[in-house]
């Protein structure tokens, strides 16, 4: 059977990321993102190979985006496209696995909307847009919170009465599912074990940012309770009422300083970006130097807190962005990690950068590994699993 062609596609609010993978190939023949929709200055940016081309659609929404974009798809994959799979952000706790769509699933999609809010709408924009555009092609969801829903009872529940979980499903849900599985499953083959036997610590590390606990391939624990980009992280939640009562806030306000305005951009008055806040901490700026290290030290809070779920350690991951960009946040957080005896060497933490691979530990300590990960291929791989 010749290699597979599927499309995968990540819709946000403003934006359509995309990529076209081939299951033979590592490399994705076509890449991009359609950004700016809805506004005069949409703009649709490709890369073929080497070769990068973009293309100004104003006012495009995900369907118009998605129109010009599926010939360039066609033409990459040789006109055999044989699938797409969507990134979708919450399946809640109806979707433990990735599901054809069709109509009742699309429906189901619908009510889970409000689990998040400021995400869902817009994969449904996308799912919406690609099944209109190519009806009879067989699309996929795949759930960043479906490799989670091996969690057991006692690390998802809330301490909550109990008919908030029973009568309305408030309890813990997790996410970065598809890197976290994907990254766990490269580790092992590096490491030359097998990942039904096998136990990791993982962090996916970016603008948002996640931890997770991996034993034999399944999640046992996870946070996203960390310090992020613009976020705060863990809080107490008499917080909340004292900001009330002192300050005077609605609970809107309150949303949107603890999302928008706080993390490390609140913590430096200066970014929420880590590259830029390590080119100012090297320049003595303050803010900066404090915000990288409450990010890492809260980071290594969280590994330890899942670290729980493990029956052994066979090696800490480090993922996204800054987890395979970042020799700073990765050797402070491993100097937060002594009781686990990990230790790293400098001089290979200082080569994994730029999708550069590898083990960072020193001899004689566990295993510590970058590990770039590719959300895209996973969902790929998880709509041909559903096509075969």
């Amino acid at each position: 059977m010749p290699a597979r062609n599927i499309l995968v596609i990540h819709a946000r609010a403003s934006s359509l990321r995309f990529a076209l993978v081939n299951e033979a190939h590592s490399q994705f023949p076509l890449h991009g993102m359609a950004d700016g929709l809805g506004s005069r200055n949409a703009e649709l940016r490709w890369q073929r190979g080497g070769e990068k081309d973009s293309l100004m659609i104003p006012n495009a929404d995900h369907r118009a985006a998605l129109s010009q974009l599926l010939p360039l798809v066609q033409n990459a994959a040789g006109g055999k496209l044989h699938g797409i799979g969507h990134h979708v952000l919450h399946g809640g706790e109806q979707f433990t696995s990735a599901c054809r769509l069709d109509a009742k699933v699309l429906a189901r999609l619908r009510a889970l909307a409000p689990l998040a809010p400021d995400q869902m709408p817009a994969s449904l924009h996308g799912i919406e847009a690609a099944l209109h555009l190519v009806p009879n092609l067989p699309q996929v969801a795949v759930f960043d919170t479906a490799f989670h829903q091996t969690l057991p009872e006692h690390a998802y529940r809330l301490a909550l009465p109990d008919e908030l979980y029973r009568q309305h499903s408030f309890r813990r849900f997790s996410f970065h599912g598809s890197s976290h599985r994907f990254v766990s499953h490269r580790a092992a083959e590096l490491a030359g074990l097998a990942i039904g036997d096998s136990c990791w610590l993982s962090a996916h590390l970016g603008l948002h940012s996640s931890v997770c606990a991996i034993v034999n391939g399944q999640s046992r624990d996870s946070s996203m309770n960390l310090v992020m980009g613009t976020r705060s992280g863990d809080i107490d939640p008499h917080l909340y009422t004292q900001l009330h009562r002192s300050l005077g806030w609605s609970l809107e306000k309150i949303d949107q300083v603890l999302k928008q305005e706080s993390g490390l951009l609140g913590l430096s008055g200066l970014a929420s970006d880590m590259r830029s806040l390590e080119r100012a901490r090297d320049q003595g700026h303050a803010g900066a130097t404090l915000a990288i290290e409450v990010f890492c030290y809260r980071l290594a809070k969280a590994l330890s807190a899942v670290g729980c779920a493990l029956p052994q350690l066979d090696g800490l991951i480090f993922t996204g962005e800054i987890g395979e960009n970042s020799p700073l946040v990765r050797s402070k957080t491993v100097d937060h990690l002594k009781l686990l005896n990990l230790a790293i060497d400098r001089e290979a933490n200082a080569r994994c950068v730029r999708g550069v691979a590898g083990p960072i530990h020193k001899r004689g300590h566990p295993r510590v590994l970058v590990v770039p990960t590719n959300e895209e291929r996973q969902i790929a791989l998880d709509t041909l699993g559903l096509l075969n």
